[in-house]
Parts: C-alpha cells; structure tokens; sequence
C-alpha cells in the first residue's frame, strides 16, 4: 500500500486497459479519474487538477504529445503536475519526444504496476513539501545509489549490473536504507528518502 495517496487521471483509449491500470491503482490506494482521448484528458486536467497523469501516446481526435503540449502552453499552471507517457511504443525516437515535452517519464506496456507504483509514488514524493522536523538520517553513497536506481524503477539486478555489483549485494544496501530511513518496504525507502532530499530521481 503506497504512503502518498493521490489523485490520478488515466488518459486511455481502450476501455479494458484503462478500467485494468483503474483497477490496479485503486487497489493500490489511489483515487483513479479515466479519460478516453486526449480531448476528455485536457479538460479533466482543467476541471479536476490531477495530482498526476498517465498518458497513452497513440489516441484518437488527440495524441498524447499534442496533450502534453496543450498542458505545458499554460505553464506555470501544471508545471509541478507530473506527467508520465503510458504506451505500447518502445521506439526511441517516441521516448526522446516525450521527455523534450517535459514528460516526467515513459512506461512502456505491458504494464510492471510494482514499478509503476513506485515511480507514482516518487513524482508524488517530489512535488510534496518536505515534512518540518524529519529525521537527520545519514545513507552511504552505495545506499544512496541503489535507491536512487530503485526510484527509476530498476530491478535489484539490473541495479547490480548497472552498479557492478552482486544482486545479494544490492538488496543490502537497500535494506539497511530501508531500516535507517525506519520504513517497512523498498517503495516507502525511496518515497522517504526522496521527500526528504536524499535523492533526487
């Protein structure tokens, strides 16, 4: 269960996927609004203000990119409501257009909801103010790192690969930032450490 709840809106245009990532994030406590095209998206966005916005990229009367685009013209508006690409293109170039957007991140499908949980609940964490009177917790660089690579949602072992490391290894530097940050599971050590400015994903 995450430690940050928020309100989301799904830009989906298939209904069965979007009433599925609907489904599945309730389930994991947030609050899930839907939209079916980038249109409805755009005025769910005026009307309701989301927390944050999951956007398919291939959609009908409006892409996903032209979305972001209406969005980031009413800058300062949105400009701290993260948006996060939800899509089926892998391609590179695609990915490349979404962040010069401004996209916060890019998700490919099928859809790993363990790790989209945690990348939710670290854009959430960063636009949060910081809670008065937290805790002065010292990490090492190692658990440092490997939290930082776990709010980008890497496995442990594509961590340790990255990071030259054994995957054994990895798990604990992770959980002895989990124990010093006094938290229970892997999610809540990034949203902390990253509320508290320890990284920065």
């Amino acid at each position: 269960m995450n430690q940050l709840s928020g309100r989301i809106l799904c830009v989906e245009d298939d209904p069965e996927t979007a009433e599925l990532i609907a489904e599945e994030l309730i389930e994991r406590g947030f609050e899930v609004s839907i939209a079916h095209d980038g249109e409805q998206g755009f005025a769910a966005i005026l009307r309701e203000t989301p927390d944050l916005v999951l956007c398919d990229v291939s959609m009908p009367v409006m892409t996903g990119f032209e979305l972001l685009e209406k969005i980031s013209a009413l800058a300062p508006r949105f400009a701290d409501m993260p948006f996060v690409f939800l899509t089926a293109l892998a391609q590179r170039d695609a990915e490349l257009r979404g962040r010069r957007l401004g996209a916060d991140d890019y998700v490919t499908k099928p859809v790993d909801f363990d790790i989209l949980e945690s990348i939710i609940e670290t854009r959430l964490a960063r636009v949060a103010r910081t809670r008065p009177g937290q805790p002065d917790v010292h990490l090492s660089q190692r658990e440092i790192d490997t939290l930082a690579w776990s709010a980008r949602g890497k496995t442990s072992g594509e961590i340790a690969t990255i990071l030259g490391l054994s995957k054994r290894t990895v798990d604990f530097h992770i959980d002895n930032a989990r124990q010093k940050l006094g938290v229970a599971t892997r999610i809540e050590a990034v949203v902390k450490a990253t509320s508290a400015g320890i990284i920065k994903p």
